[in-house]
């Protein structure tokens, strides 16, 4: 599906055609929409491809005969039911979004394979003061929105983590194990796309690659910060998750001493009767008190009494 914008007065609104300082938006495009984009709009075809390829990584391309720029980032996203392997834990994940400047033509395209829900705030008009004929402040504006993306899904994660633990605490459930490791595996996508948008800003704030404007380097410095504290809260996440994990596991691991150790003293104690009666159940001929069964009680219960002051003693037995 291709989309026409373009902004008056500060806001965006859709229009039927292409018009220059427009932008286009490309969501999941056919073979069609395709060959589109490499004849009519002329964009480089290695660019298009790399734009459509989901398991493209953050960066910035350029080339050098017709000046076109391709800027790829990771946007986050929760992940769909059926790429799910529990329906029940959520997780998060991260897609490419690309876009790319056409100077000749003065377009600015933005090409997915998934619905993003930043651009679609875009396209509805909900933020103010957005230029499309602007290129590379269009294109600061959403790197910033994006990144605000990853701060809203690090802290949801955050409460994810806070309420596993207290059920933890209660109660040594397998399925808030795997949602933990659920979480941890969206805080290792985030941590790798994050560092990716983090290298793909930092080669933009160049300015070899596209024009920045004194106006833009404001907007810029909010983009970095805005990376800074996403990656650190990612990292703080990461450390905690991992800790709440490892001593959950102890936990669990210490608890599986101590039931071995109470069942393998509760064997100790039941052989000793076991062995004793054992004896007078032989027919054999010789046995002291062999005349009347509650000798041999009695030496069992001493022989389980002294066993048990022993582990008593040693500490074995609580």
């Amino acid at each position: 599906m291709i989309s026409f914008y373009k902004s008056e007065n500060g806001k965006v609104q859709q229009i039927d055609s292409i018009e220059p300082g427009c932008w286009v938006d490309v969501l999941e495009p056919t073979s069609e929409e395709h060959q589109w984009l490499v004849d009519t709009m002329e964009i480089v075809p290695e660019f298009v491809k790399a734009a459509f390829d989901d398991e493209e990584t953050s960066h910035v391309d350029v080339d050098e005969d017709t000046r076109q720029v391709l800027v790829i980032v990771d946007c986050p996203f929760i992940e769909d039911e059926k790429d799910m392997v529990d329906a029940s834990i959520v997780q998060y994940d991260t897609h490419p979004l690309s876009f790319v400047f056409l100077p000749e033509q003065e377009y600015f395209v933005t090409l997915s394979l998934r619905r993003n829900e930043i651009l679609s705030d875009f396209a509805h008009g909900r933020y103010r003061n957005v230029w499309t004929a602007r290129r590379t402040r269009f294109l600061l504006q959403m790197l910033l929105r994006i990144t605000q993306r990853y701060l809203v899904c690090l802290r949801s994660i955050n409460r994810q983590i806070r309420e596993y633990e207290r059920i933890l605490r209660r109660t040594m459930r397998n399925d808030e194990l795997m949602k933990m490791l659920g979480l941890e595996k969206s805080l290792v996508y985030f941590s790798t796309s994050l560092n990716g948008l983090e290298s793909t800003v930092t080669r933009i704030s160049n300015g070899r690659m596209l024009d920045l404007y004194e106006e833009d380097r404001e907007l810029l410095d909010d983009v970095m910060i805005e990376i800074h504290q996403a990656n650190e809260m990612c990292n703080i996440y990461t450390n905690i998750l991992n800790g709440i994990t490892d001593t959950f596991s102890s936990v669990i691991s210490n608890n599986l001493n101590m039931t071995m150790r109470t069942l393998t003293i509760i064997t100790l104690v039941l052989a000793i009767p076991t062995i004793i009666f054992s004896f007078y159940g032989m027919n054999v001929e010789g046995l002291p008190f062999i005349a009347s069964w509650w000798p041999a009680v009695a030496i069992a219960a001493a022989l389980c009494a002294v066993v048990i002051v022993v582990l008593k003693t040693g500490r074995l037995l609580k």
